[in-house]
Parts: structure tokens; C-alpha cells; sequence
């Protein structure tokens, strides 16, 4: 048995998706609800165009491997 065979002919897809996936939904999290709590030196806030671009990416890599995933 291959390694191929245990994960599978999509497994950098997969990655992807759950990197993907991760990195939006954590940033659009980390502008709707910020931690209730700051310690000392942490922003009050995340920084919000950045956190919107990431999220962006985040959720482009996403659905490619969506997309990857179901035409494949």
C-alpha cells in the first residue's frame, strides 16, 4: 500500500480547503467578535483591511478546492 492510497490521489486539495477555509472564517471572527479580554501590547482591535483581504484569500482558496474537489 502507497502512501497515495492512504490519503488519496486530493490530498494538497484538501489542504487547501481546510487551510483555506480556516484563515476566513478566522479573520471575518476576528472583526465580529474580538476577544473579550486584551493582554498588555495586544490591538484593541484587529486590523480590519487586512483582516478583510485575508479573508478574501482565505475564502478564493476555498472554493478553488471546492471546485477542485466536485469537477475532479
Amino acid at each position: 500500500m502507497s502512501s497515495g492510497d492512504v490519503f488519496g490521489q486530493d490530498l494538497l486539495v484538501w489542504i487547501v480547503l481546510a487551510l483555506g477555509g480556516a484563515m476566513a472564517v478566522g479573520n471575518v471572527l476576528a472583526l465580529v467578535r474580538p476577544p473579550a479580554t486584551r493582554h498588555e501590547g495586544e490591538l484593541e482591535r484587529a486590523p480590519v483591511v487586512r483582516s478583510v483581504v485575508y479573508a478574501l484569500i482565505g475564502a478564493v482558496a476555498a472554493v478553488w478546492a471546492l471546485a477542485s474537489l466536485l469537477t475532479g
